[in-house]
């Protein structure tokens, strides 16, 4: 189960990754439109929805894990990898995924649709920045990322 979880949620990041970049190029391409019609709207859903997926199934992970990412003993901040698992990963993409989450909820209650771009924009951008900086990257070796 939890291996399965593992390859679902490292599997799945470069599907939610594609649509929160696509989101934030469609609301820069958009912009001077003038229209905010139903595909807009459904991108911008299917990025959030497919950023909760990632936090459910991350979620999950945290709390079954097998004790190789995160270890609570004394001193677990003084551990690169533990820190990062059990600290900063999900607090930055927890920031991150209620950032997107507000973004898209103040853009939908706007009028204007340059308005409604641009707060996607700003807010997918700021989460999308938050995201990539939680990502135990593989060139970030004492972390123990790896390609998948």
């Amino acid at each position: 189960m939890y291996n399965a979880l593992v390859h679902a949620h490292s599997g799945l990041r470069w599907v939610a990754l594609g649509l929160l970049l696509f989101a934030i190029f469609n609301a820069v391409k958009n912009q001077t439109s003038g229209r905010y019609e139903k595909k807009d709207k459904m991108i911008n859903l299917f990025a959030m929805v497919f950023l909760h997926i990632q936090l459910l199934i991350g979620l999950g992970l945290f709390f079954i894990n097998d004790m190789s990412k995160v270890s609570f003993s004394e001193g677990w901040m003084k551990e690169p990898m533990f820190r990062f698992f059990g600290l900063e990963h999900v607090l930055g993409m927890i920031l991150a995924i209620v950032l997107v989450t507000i973004g898209r909820k103040k853009a939908e209650k706007l009028t204007g649709t340059r308005d409604k771009h641009r707060k996607i924009m700003v807010f997918y951008t700021i989460g999308l920045i938050l995201i990539l900086a939680s990502i135990p990257w593989p060139f970030r070796e004492a972390l123990g990322g790896k390609w998948m």
